[in-house]
């Protein structure tokens, strides 16, 4: 079997270049691909087939599962379940919810502890004498929602991060189902749950399908989650968060981030992209996020806002703390391959 580490390094192409003055100074290569609202190939930029981890990108196929089996939540907190929040105030009272509704309260959460990723509200979870805790890292608002659909469903709850758990049995059989691939890998996420191995286009089917869902299945749990992420996108990320703006720009869309420079979106109609950005940086992720909107024709969606997705898309390279470049995403030369 080729091993994950050669599935992503072979066939990379550039996806970003970073610009300072009129020199590019560094290129950011990867694998990108665009799908139409039938999931055939609009743009591809590297290998699409390359095996990646998804990593934080699943969230929203996690809350799938979780809806399938017994959890019931309101939208707000649905999205939340699908985060990678700040750790603002209203993502942690959001997560004590949670575990309130199941009768549980922190001590059960089996998340890796860190600080809120948001600067100020990891300076005012220190001011206030706290440190690394696992309500505070990105990934708590999953771990409550696992936690209470273990207990609707009458699951161990101690347990629910092992790879044989039902809950996770369950995860792997949504995410191969969303992204109409077979798990080939798995391993441990860094929040500490098991995690599963797609494509670049598994990604990009999966979160299609899911976007179209509230049209084409409306009572479906994936219509339940991309209608709870796409109307609270501050609950998914948070002040800043370039999913939380994307979602903002354009009515509609469900869009994911994920650790290691992976992405994924859907709009209304079943249009969709992924990337993977092969050195794993996040620098170069709103800038191609905003042009593949775009080349995949998220401004023809009602209400899209061609400011904000302008807005999300500018990376600026400072010099002496003013402009001196930018991070520009690199998608030409690549349409109409199948």
């Amino acid at each position: 079997m080729t091993s994950v580490r050669e599935g992503v390094e072979r066939g990379a192409e550039p996806l970003a270049q970073v610009v300072r003055g009129d020199v590019v100074e560094s290129v950011h290569t990867g694998h990108l691909v665009l799908l139409d609202a039938d999931g055939a190939p609009l743009l591809e930029r590297g290998d699409p087939d390359a095996v990646i981890w998804p990593r934080s990108s699943v969230k929203p196929f996690q809350a799938v599962a979780m809806l399938r089996h017994g959890l019931v939540l309101p939208p707000r907190l649905l999205a939340l379940a699908a985060a990678s929040h700040n750790g603002e105030r209203e993502h942690l009272a959001g997560v004590r919810e949670i575990l309130a509704s199941a009768g549980l309260d922190e001590s059960a959460l089996r998340n890796t502890p860190d600080m809120p990723l948001h600067p100020p509200a990891a300076f005012a979870w220190q001011v206030e004498g706290n440190g690394p805790s696992s309500i505070t890292q990105n990934c708590s608002g999953k771990h409550a929602a696992m936690l209470a659909t273990c207990v609707a469903a009458g699951w161990d709850t101690t347990g629910y991060l092992e790879v044989d758990h039902p809950l996770q049995v369950a995860v792997r059989e949504a995410v191969a189902e969303a992204t109409g691939q077979a798990v080939e890998h798995v391993t441990v996420d860094g929040c500490g749950a098991p995690l599963f191995s797609t494509t670049v286009r598994g990604l990009a089917r999966a979160f299609g399908r899911l976007a179209a869902a509230p049209e084409r299945d409306p009572r479906s749990p994936e219509a339940q989650v991309a209608r709870a992420m796409a109307a609270f996108p501050e609950m998914v990320g948070g002040t800043g968060r370039d999913a939380t703006l994307a979602m903002r720009a354009v009515p509609g869309l469900v869009a994911k981030d994920g650790a290691d420079g992976v992405y994924g979106a859907g709009l209304p109609d079943g249009r969709s992209l992924a990337f993977k950005v092969l050195d794993g940086a996040s620098r170069p992720r709103p800038p191609v996020l905003a042009e593949a909107l775009r080349r995949l024709g998220a401004l023809d969606v009602d209400g899209a806002d061609d400011a904000a997705l302008a807005a999300l898309g500018d990376a600026p390279v400072l010099g002496a703390g003013r402009p001196v470049g930018a991070v520009r995403a690199v998608l030409d030369g690549a349409e109409g391959r199948p």
